[in-house]
């Protein structure tokens, strides 16, 4: 009888799949730092929609160009009753000097114990795949993007937002 022998990083990998919550369900709680402090989704509960963008690295093309679309859109979708946090694995220092260059004007979660993305079931061994989630003000996940395209996903989170607000 043959025994089957399978490299550990397949079970690491497969500890952090998780399954990303649904439209519809209790969108998952955190308390996390950013590159200005902390921040808490049930802040937002009752006022805001909650935009989260999981992204792979900062400094990296897609997602240079992902956050400086939010960027140059963030006044719109605040119109929307919206705020964003862009999530990565990357640390508080390497997102304070990511904002700094690229002059981002909202948070970014430093997500370095991969709890956010595992609570979201986007967390991969190396860095998280790349989802975007809108948290209604009820709590609830709203909408979600599990192929997000860098170039598309601002202007999908826009139609998003545009029709919650109906």
């Amino acid at each position: 009888m043959k025994k089957l022998f399978l490299p550990f990083s397949l079970f690491a990998s497969a500890a952090f799949a998780g399954t990303p919550p649904n439209v519809g369900d209790k969108a998952p709680a955190f308390t996390a730092a950013t590159d200005t402090g902390r921040v808490k989704l049930s802040d937002y509960a009752g006022q805001k929609h909650v935009v989260l963008y999981f992204y792979p690295k900062d400094f990296t093309p897609g997602c240079t160009a992902e956050s400086c679309d939010f960027r140059d859109n963030i006044a719109g979708l605040g119109k929307l009753d919206a705020v964003v946090f862009g999530v990565s694995y990357d640390s508080v220092e390497s997102h304070k000097k990511f904002v700094e260059h690229h002059k981002l004007t909202f948070g970014l979660i430093a997500d370095m114990d991969h709890k956010v993305s595992e609570a979201y079931g986007v967390a991969k061994e190396n860095v998280c795949s790349r989802a975007t989630f809108i948290i209604g003000k009820d709590g609830k996940i709203a909408w979600r993007n599990l192929a997000v395209k860098p170039k598309e996903a601002v202007a999908e989170v826009r139609a998003a937002l545009e029709q919650l607000k109906k």
